[in-house]
């Protein structure tokens, strides 16, 4: 497929649980995903990251779906009171709770004689979602309207929405992926202020590419250096690159490529 035949929907990503914000857990996702999709040419647009508020989180859920974004959503899935996930879900969609038949054959499945009403409460999903097969402990997720809802554990989740992306969105795969190439500045004219101007040039020839300054600063507040370059089709990467040398040469200004 030509890389751009097909442009890919907005992605983005909701990470919830009070353990998350509180600073009891680290997030394990974010960076996850932010790899998983670059390895197939794609890139989140977003993240929010959300505490255990049914309210709070039904609210966001209906925002996201208006937005015709494909969201997904990490976190608050199981069936004890502090998860809402389900709930806020139902609610942003307008949509009751329901076993969920195909749920049901894969947690009677895992559990075999010892299924209780407690463990179905896990195959309980909004009326017209579809789920998202476990190959971890055969537990669903469960999807609907580009919103793609897995639990917490990086284990489960992981493999889960590795499925959907191949499954659902392999479509907008390149086999190319987007590369991030740059160069460091020194030196007592390396400041952005002073770039703005070659900056706005690059991003007006080059819409399609994501321009990024970076300065950065030592412990004490000395400025090192900043970091300019630009992200995306290798191709047009070297060419707007190759312009940015160019001028900054031009301006007499030090500069190294940035070690990768």
């Amino acid at each position: 497929m030509n890389d751009a035949a097909k442009v890919p929907p907005t992605f983005g990503a909701i990470i919830i649980g009070d353990e998350i914000l509180s600073g009891k857990r680290v997030d394990k996702h974010f960076s996850w995903l932010a790899s998983l999709m670059a390895a197939r040419g794609l890139r989140l647009s977003w993240v929010e990251y959300l505490g255990d508020d049914r309210d709070r989180l039904a609210s966001v859920f209906a925002r996201t779906r208006a937005s015709g974004d494909a969201v997904f959503s990490f976190g608050g899935i199981g069936n004890t009171p502090d998860d809402h996930t389900r709930q806020a879900a139902a609610a942003a969609f307008n949509a009751p709770l329901a076993l969920h038949p195909d749920a049901e054959c894969e947690i009677r499945a895992r559990f075999a004689d010892d299924i209780t009403p407690q463990r179905l409460l896990l195959g309980t999903f909004p009326e017209g979602s579809d789920i998202i097969p476990n190959p971890f402990n055969r537990i669903p997720g469960f999807m609907m309207h580009q919103h793609y809802f897995v639990p917490g554990f990086p284990q489960m989740a992981h493999p889960m929405l590795e499925w959907v992306l191949d499954t659902y969105y392999s479509a907008y795969f390149r086999k190319s992926p987007d590369v991030d190439r740059a160069i460091l500045l020194t030196g007592d004219k390396a400041y952005e202020s002073a770039l703005l101007d070659l900056m706005e040039q690059i991003v007006a020839q080059y819409p399609d590419l994501k321009l990024f300054s970076l300065p950065s600063l030592t412990d004490d507040g000395v400025r090192r250096h900043l970091e300019l370059g630009v992200n995306g089709p290798a191709n047009r990467v070297d060419q707007a690159l190759a312009e940015i040398i160019a001028e900054v040469e031009r301006r007499q200004l030090s500069w190294r490529y940035r070690p990768d």
